[in-house]
């Protein structure tokens, strides 16, 4: 923490510690809108017809203040902050499971390792029937219900009975609960004999250790070039982003920097002690990609440092910093913009938050989802990278060196509507649990399974059967569309539910456009680096 930011929440506890009579000096002291707001407040509570909750007054009002500042600025509850920053820092209080439901019933997907519930044997598969005595199962309880049932403060003892596919009688497991991880890092895994491929979901207190530790195991395999995917990464903690930026770059090289009205400049270099500064790297963004996503992605691009492959990003430049309130509350207010180091802001236009809510809509009404021949940026919002002086925009996010549009032409009604439904995941969880064993026999690696599996089309017409008992409407044609992406999309969902969630985007790669792409150009050494060199962004 730097000494200014020391200084300001040292004055702002100051405040908040004077008394009501030194508060009320002090604010007709200051500007006439906090006397007005003052002096509106102490009227209706001293003067209003009945009764009122000033706290509640308060909240509402600090609220509708925040709401007119900018889209990211925002006012929360203790509740609200504690939802927001655990996944950010990485961990909770529970019992260590992933799980499903299915006919309102709580199926275990994934028994995290080294947690509690795998200590005291809990499988995937197995029905969490009770929490504590208390019926959870045929009783069409929300996630959210059940979550609040399953977690609770480390060391504390909750009671599970559990239905197993090969037990009649129900099993009690008394399990502590103890720090569950949360991890930023949803895949790795080796796309040829020299491309590896890492997933991130966020930028959180663990990501970079996480990214190095699978960095590590894939170097070991022999990679050469990396695909980093932050497709749908909605980002995090900038402090991630920067030191993960810096395993890229090279020692003094300015990563990002920010500034605001009361906010002086403050920048983030890279040091010396990178792990990845010369090998080939792409970098997959969509529409989805914001905040550190961005940061990143345009610290590399613009040091020309890598490519960047996929559709425009977010457009998120603005910085948040909490302030917490007396009572718990807190507000994430906007304290300065963020740069990438040749000097751009990519945030996206604000000034009407209706436009900017439906801003994603819009792009794709627009066609430019699909062409990017529909993306126009103003000259002045026009730069150069910072080496071959390749020409690149600001404002609206970071524009990808290799655009691939979105086909939504291989999503036919069949495919659609069993996933929307949710059918096809709920079959895929019947249909593990019954053969889990048979499976695991004929493949005993996430490897086997994923090289040697298919499903077959008599699976195929078990999941049709399943899909009408779950009341799902199917038309003629469907019976008659190409089910190879139904197949691929079933087989991940088999993987993910068999073995770790990571096995859904290996057998997903195939289809996974951007990283198709990315795998091209890192396996064409010229295509790789006349794109560096090219003056303007391709299609």
């Amino acid at each position: 923490m730097t000494q200014l930011v020391k200084r300001m929440l040292l004055c702002f506890f100051a405040l908040a510690s004077v008394s009501f009579m030194q508060a009320q000096q002090a604010s007709f002291a200051a500007s006439p809108a906090t006397v007005k707001m003052n002096m509106a407040l102490y009227a209706i509570k001293n003067l209003y017809v009945d009764n009122v909750q000033e706290d509640k007054l308060v909240e509402e009002g600090i609220k509708a203040m925040v709401k007119k500042l900018d889209p990211h600025s925002a006012y929360m509850t203790a509740e609200e902050m504690k939802e927001m920053n655990e996944p950010l820092m990485g961990g909770f209080d529970g019992i260590g499971i992933s799980f499903n439901m299915l006919n309102d019933t709580l199926f275990v997907v994934e028994v995290i390792a080294g947690g509690p519930s795998e200590k005291v044997g809990l499988l995937p598969g197995d029905r969490i029937m009770t929490v504590d005595g208390t019926n959870i199962a045929g009783v069409n309880m929300s996630n959210k219900d059940i979550m609040k049932r399953l977690k609770g403060p480390k060391g504390t003892m909750v009671t599970l009975q559990v239905k197993r596919r090969a037990n009649k009688d129900w099993l009690t497991f008394r399990i502590i609960r103890d720090k569950i991880p949360l991890y930023s890092l949803d895949a790795s895994f080796m796309l040829d004999n020299h491309t590896g491929y890492i997933k991130l979901n966020r930028f959180g207190a663990t990501t970079v250790d996480e990214f190095r530790e699978a960095f590590a195991t894939l170097k070991k395999q022999g990679m050469e070039n990396l695909v980093l995917d932050l497709q749908s990464n909605g980002g995090g903690l900038m402090n991630a982003a920067v030191d993960l930026a810096d395993e890229f770059l090279s020692g003094g090289k300015c990563i990002v920097y920010t500034k605001g009205l009361h906010s002086p400049r403050m920048q983030s270099d890279a040091t010396s002690k990178g792990l990845f500064e010369t090998g080939k790297l792409v970098i997959l963004i969509d529409e989805y990609s914001a905040s550190a996503s961005e940061i990143l992605s345009g610290a590399i691009q613009d040091w020309d440092r890598g490519l960047i492959v996929g559709r425009r990003s977010f457009g998120k430049g603005l910085v948040q910093r909490p302030i917490d309130l007396p009572d718990g509350s807190s507000l994430k207010l906007t304290v300065s913009r963020y740069y990438t180091p040749s000097g751009r802001f990519i945030q996206k236009p604000y000034e009407n938050i209706e436009n900017y809510s439906s801003d994603l809509i819009d792009r794709y009404n627009r066609g430019e989802m699909i062409h990017a021949d529909s993306i126009h940026f103003p000259d002045s919002l026009k730069t150069k990278t910072l080496l071959n002086k390749r020409t690149i925009y600001g404002g609206g996010g970071i524009m990808p060196d290799v655009f691939v549009p979105l086909d939504t032409t291989k999503y036919s009604h069949l495919y659609k509507v069993l996933i929307t439904s949710g059918t096809l995941n709920r079959f895929s969880l019947e249909y593990i649990d019954a053969h889990r064993q048979d499976l695991i026999k004929a493949y005993p690696t996430d490897d086997a399974f994923d090289q040697n599996f298919a499903i077959s089309d008599s699976v195929m017409h078990q999941l049709l059967a399943f899909a009408k008992t779950d009341s799902v409407g199917l038309n003629k044609e469907d019976s008659l569309t190409d089910q190879s992406l139904l197949k691929r999309q079933l087989k991940g969902f088999m993987a993910r539910d068999l073995w770790k969630s990571s096995d859904y985007y290996k057998v997903m790669s195939i289809d996974n456009e951007p990283l198709m792409k990315a795998l091209e150009l890192l396996n064409d050494k010229k295509s790789y680096a006349e794109l560096l060199k090219r003056k303007s962004p391709t299609k």
